[in-house]
């Protein structure tokens, strides 16, 4: 065992490409929930924007296409979900299931000619100046530029749920959507953008994993991102920046344990390959035996349907 190995500025500098993909899938999954809307598709989402935005970059040469195919992929499939639940008034969570199985259907039956093809390379931004810091510089100020757009976004978010009026409208919808529509709002238009809006940034995640963060496409390569987006949301209460931190939790114990096989730490590596999903359901346990606490921040009409004539 050798932990002298770890280089702490290249395990920051890890740990912050690990965390973009299920930082973008939580903070688009967050919105959705602001709405009122449970979408148990965010994997299915993910896959599809992965093999969509690597399919396009491989053919085009150009990634920042290969991103943008992704999140009108992902932002399709959430629209599927979208129609499904609001205008067919089908089950949340029977249909995000049902999304997530058809999503991972789908991208193993386009992925199956991109296997063993490397995508084309995803620029670094380097930002002048602070790049050059010792030690701080090459963890925090050498990533490409999807890195700093995920805490711009949070940041975004933030912002637009407190301080604007569709946020609140949003936040409004969420609540009560019956007083909602009683005061003139549209719930059915304000859940579906939610919903696009949680797909495309789900999308955008699953192509950051295939063209930066695993360059390569095999199938099924999300392996749970989806599901732990969903349970980051609840980790942070349905606050953007608390999804941030549990964002760079679970990023951090991610690339820990990959540190800590090279390192050839002897502890089995099944062991360690699952501790991340480990800890994410002990942080869930633990959140969830304050009950009071979770329904406190919760949107009180997430997971209920809503129709007009009601």
């Amino acid at each position: 065992m050798d932990l002298s190995s770890i280089n702490p500025a290249v395990l920051a500098a890890s740990l912050m490409v690990a965390a973009t993909p299920i930082m973008l899938a939580g903070i688009g999954e967050l919105i959705s929930e602001k709405s009122g809307v449970l979408n148990l598709g965010v994997e299915g989402m993910m896959i599809t924007g992965a093999v969509s935005g690597f399919a396009v970059a491989v053919m085009t040469g150009n990634p920042a296409l290969g991103f943008i195919a992704a999140v009108f992929a992902g932002m399709a499939l959430a629209l599927v979900f979208g129609v499904i639940t609001q205008v067919l008034l089908a089950n949340h969570v029977a249909t995000g299931l049902a999304l997530t199985l058809f999503g991972l259907g789908l991208s193993a039956l386009i992925g199956q000619g991109y296997v063993g093809v490397n995508p084309p390379r995803t620029a670094k931004l380097e930002i002048p100046l602070l790049a050059d810091i010792p030690v701080l510089g090459r963890a925090l100020f050498g990533h490409d530029l999807i890195v700093y757009l995920s805490i711009l976004l949070i940041a975004a978010v933030w912002a637009f749920l407190k301080f604007t009026r569709a946020g609140l409208i949003l936040r409004a919808v969420g609540e009560n959507h019956d007083a909602a529509h009683a005061l003139g709002y549209r719930v059915v238009r304000v859940r579906l953008m939610a919903i696009a809006f949680g797909g495309a940034c789900a999308g955008l995640g699953g192509a950051y994993l295939s063209l930066v963060r695993v360059p390569q496409w095999t199938e099924g390569m999300t392996a749970g991102a989806g599901w732990i987006a969903l349970a980051l949301v609840v980790f942070a209460a349905w606050r953007p920046w608390r999804l941030l931190v549990g964002a760079y939790l679970f990023g951090g114990i991610v690339v820990l344990q990959l540190n800590l096989q090279a390192a050839d730490v002897r502890i089995p590596v099944h062991y360690l390959a699952m501790s991340p999903y480990l800890i994410t359901i002990l942080v869930l346990v633990i959140i969830s035996s304050d009950r009071s606490r979770a329904a406190l921040n919760a949107p009180g009409s997430l997971n209920r349907t809503f129709h007009a004539a009601q």
